[in-house]
């Protein structure tokens, strides 16, 4: 089964058939998650997003926030992006640190984070590229906690990710925080099914 790449309004569910249901979607979402995070270094968390999570994340947003028809469009605008389109991989970076003063001090040392972020597989290194969305480093150096990134793959590289022999490394190459991590093989093999 091919991947599907984009939410529409017809992939909904009307408000109360999602309620009917959710505490049980959001249990098999959590399983599914489990497969698609990897931690790079101490601070920082890759969650790699699919149809399935943003599917998810709209429902959710509806849910909370309540806007009915007229929030729909806004939603599908802001998650359609995040979702690959075949040919790519994309995460949600997120540097997660508890205590405020040492995440500020973090983060203020941190500006351009994500362009220096890569996916190597074996010889071959894929360089992250960062949702144009909004500026997420800004004048003074800081970057923000998260960061959206897409992993452009070729055919030659996506079949040298779904090979068994290939180590997949995720890497930050900032010179305040570098950092990498293998894919462990449950993660690469529930990423390689974003790949049509």
């Amino acid at each position: 089964m091919t991947a599907k790449h984009e939410i529409t309004r017809d992939d909904l569910l009307a408000m109360d058939d999602y309620v009917a249901i959710r505490p049980e979607r959001k249990r098999l979402i959590t399983g599914l998650k489990k497969n698609r995070r990897i931690s790079v270094g101490p601070d920082a968390t890759f969650y790699f997003e699919s149809y399935d999570t943003m599917l998810h994340q709209v429902q959710e947003m509806l849910y909370i926030e309540k806007g009915g028809d007229d929030q729909i469009d806004d939603e599908l605008g802001a998650y359609n992006p995040l979702i690959p389109n075949g040919r790519e991989l994309v995460a949600t970076l997120m540097f997660e640190i508890d205590e405020p003063v040492r995440r500020e001090k973090v983060l203020a040392g941190l500006g351009g984070v994500e362009k220096t972020v890569t996916m190597t597989l074996g010889d071959e290194i894929v360089t992250a590229v960062p949702e144009d969305d909004v500026d997420r480093t800004n004048a003074d150096g800081k970057a923000s906690s998260i960061q959206f990134l897409h992993f452009p793959f070729t055919d030659q590289q996506v079949e040298k990710f779904r090979d068994p022999a290939t180590t997949v490394t995720l890497g930050i190459g900032h010179n305040q925080y570098g950092h990498m991590a293998n894919l462990p093989d449950a993660v690469k093999n529930a990423l390689a099914a974003d790949f049509d």
